[in-house]
């Protein structure tokens, strides 16, 4: 008899800063449905988290952009209301252009980042993880 492992869903997530603002869509579905989140979803069967990151954002807001840097691995079995999920965030680059929801996604915009409130999933901890992160980078050119 062949073993069957219950295994977390894999996402991705992405962080696009540009001119002091984060892009962020606005959930049409449930969990968290009519809340900002970041850009993300799951994993497709045979793809890379990178072509996945691209895709869901492009899905997502109609933005296209390349992942430059990996943010973070988030996982825990209750990051996610409907099963355990495991995400792999990227900080995303791009030419700036106006975002329009799509897929999933209400409403895309970009949101000034201090004016950013409550955030679906642990999506807070990601931007603030995110921030942390570009804060260094930028020490350290100087």
């Amino acid at each position: 008899m062949a073993v069957r492992y219950r295994n977390p869903a894999l996402a991705v997530d992405s962080v696009w800063f540009s001119r002091g603002r984060v892009l962020l869509v606005r959930r049409g579905r449930p969990p968290f449905r009519g809340e900002w989140a970041l850009p993300g979803g799951f994993v497709e069967y045979r793809e890379t988290v990178e072509s996945a990151v691209v895709r869901e954002l492009r899905e997502e807001t109609g933005l296209a952009a390349r992942p430059v840097r990996l943010v973070g691995v988030y996982s825990g079995p209750n990051r996610d209301p409907r099963h355990p999920t495991t995400s792999v965030v990227f900080r995303m680059s791009g030419r700036y252009a106006v975002p329009h929801g799509g897929d999933d996604a209400r409403e895309a915009a970009w949101v000034p980042v201090e004016e950013v409130g409550r955030l679906a999933f642990d999506h807070a901890k990601i931007l603030a993880d995110a921030r942390r992160q570009e804060r260094r980078l930028r020490g350290r050119r100087s």
